[in-house]
């Protein structure tokens, strides 16, 4: 008795097809999965029987033999119990094994038969078509991620006896649907807006800047001065994901199984804030089998490093390839696995261990020792990656009070979209799309100085003590206040805030 079905697993962002064979033997009742199953595959012997007969069907007293195929790739997660169990009742003849043969199943089962929800749907549901499927069985909750692939057909069931009453045509499901449209629209909306920041007209500004160009920004002040709320209104001056850059992102998400069922695809740009105690795995991806980490997670969107010198030096260095390269490598002994992570950085930190050095108001109490090594456990390598340095002074009660109006994000956003418009332009014969992203061949295209603004430059960083990147940084920002300004060459204005913009180089490092 020989039964053969379809599931489905995931390496990287990628899916591949899984072959699932189940023989039933005579012998000493036993349960043997082959095919470099990790632990919870190998459980899945248990959940599966106890499924099975609270379910209501018997249970093979036979060898039961399972190959999971193919055999050199490891298997992770529940994610085969829906589908090992179809293949028990196949091989007994309680499935019909030609409607079998059209679907792949996914779903981890509960004890009294419930079909739970699994990780890494959307990847499967766009890769299915290769695998020469076009039917999918899944939980309920992973329907509306693989439902946005139109292409194929999407059967949502919530036992194990409906799924098995399904195939064998006795009762009917229609294939789920999702108004892709609707949902994009419905999920683009942000709760914050940069209308509710009080004061911090200068921070305001340098927020736009980076947003206009894509460039990273430091924010340096004591604590509670907004450096949070600014950061986190900072995706509400980016542009709108596009569906390519949705479905990306929402891949990732749908990996690491942070979807929630309501929300299945992700229109807004992400903003990840991840704790300073992180490490490094944590924050670029790893493990035996590479997952994604922080930096993937906020691709397409903003990764906010709080408290900057609190996190660890070596977390802190393994930043320096994926923000040149916009994709993070992942080597293991047996495969190395490639995740995207294009984002901006918004970086926050205090002037020194107590937060209060140089306020008026507030008196510090570090010694100049802890204040150098404080600011030390930043490397210079790191800062000049960092285009755009700010302080973000604490506000007085009459900034705070003052009832004024202010700027909203869609208002900024609009002139943000301007400046995007003249990039995208200026680059469409090249491969990227904003300033931050020019080489220096690019540099020298673009961004022509007179020599008033060649004689200032050289002035600054020979004052500044500047490295040739942190030279390359300031003209590119110089090039994005021009564009937001609209004005097609760079002038004395925009390269002064430009170079405002890096005086904490000397000052305060």
């Amino acid at each position: 008795m020989l039964s053969k079905l379809y599931s489905a697993a995931i390496s990287g962002l990628s899916a591949y097809l899984i072959e699932i064979e189940v023989d039933i033997a005579r012998g000493l009742p036993a349960v043997s999965i082959v095919g470099l199953p990790d632990t919870a595959v190998k459980e899945s012997k248990d959940r599966v029987r106890t499924a099975i007969k609270n379910s209501g069907f018997p249970y093979p007293s036979g060898r039961i033999t399972i190959n999971l195929a193919p055999a050199d790739i490891k298997k992770e997660g529940p994610c085969f119990d829906l589908a090992i169990a179809l293949g028990i009742l196949a091989a007994q003849g309680k499935v019909n094994p030609e409607k079998l043969q059209e679907y792949i199943v996914l779903g981890e089962l509960n004890l009294n038969g419930e079909i739970k929800p699994v990780k890494g749907v959307l990847p499967i549901a766009i890769d299915i078509k290769q695998m020469g499927k076009s039917k999918i069985i899944l939980p309920p909750a992973n329907a509306g991620e693989a439902a946005i692939i139109k292409e194929i057909e999407v059967y949502p069931l919530n036992t194990l006896s409906q799924t098995v009453h399904f195939l064998n045509g006795e009762v009917t499901a229609h294939p789920y649907k999702l108004d892709i449209t609707k949902i994009f629209n419905q999920n683009r909306r942000y709760d914050i807006d940069f209308s509710d920041v009080r004061g911090q007209d200068a921070a305001k500004r340098a927020l736009e800047v980076a947003a206009a160009g894509q460039h990273n920004l430091l924010m340096l002040g004591p604590p509670g001065s907004g450096k949070t709320m600014l950061a986190k209104r900072l995706p509400t001056l980016l542009p709108d994901l596009t569906l390519k850059e949705a479905l990306e992102t929402t891949k990732i998400y749908s990996i690491m199984g942070l979807l929630q069922p309501e929300k299945s695809l992700i229109a807004t740009r992400p903003f990840r804030a991840p704790h300073h105690t992180i490490s490094d795995a944590g924050l670029i991806g790893g493990g035996s089998t590479p997952k994604p980490g922080e930096i993937s997670l906020a691709h397409n969107g903003v990764l906010f490093l709080d408290e900057l010198p609190e996190f660890h030096r070596n977390v802190l260095e393994v930043l320096r390839q994926p923000l040149e390269d916009g994709y993070i490598t992942i080597s293991r002994a047996v495969r190395a696995i490639t995740y995207p992570a294009r984002f901006m950085i918004v970086a926050a930190m205090n002037p020194c261990p107590c937060g209060y050095f140089g306020s008026p108001h507030r008196q510090c109490h570090c010694t100049p020792h802890q204040i150098q090594r404080y600011r030390a456990k930043i490397s210079g390598p790191l800062l000049d990656r960092i285009d755009i340095h700010i302080e973000v002074p604490a506000l007085r009660y009459k900034q705070l009070a003052r009832d004024q109006s202010r700027e909203d994000s869609a208002t900024i956003k609009k002139r943000i979209a301007s400046a995007h418009k003249r990039q995208k332009k200026r680059f469409s014969g090249d491969k990227i799309d904003y300033n931050s992203q020019m080489n220096t061949r690019q540099l020298k295209k673009y961004c022509p100085l007179d020599k008033e603004c060649e004689g200032l430059l050289k002035t600054a960083i020979e004052e500044l003590n500047l490295s040739a990147r942190a030279y390359h940084k300031i003209i590119k920002v110089s090039r994005t206040i021009a564009d937001l300004a609209e004005e097609e060459n760079i002038k004395k204005e925009h390269l002064l805030e430009a170079i405002q913009y890096r005086s904490l180089d000397q000052e305060i490092f």
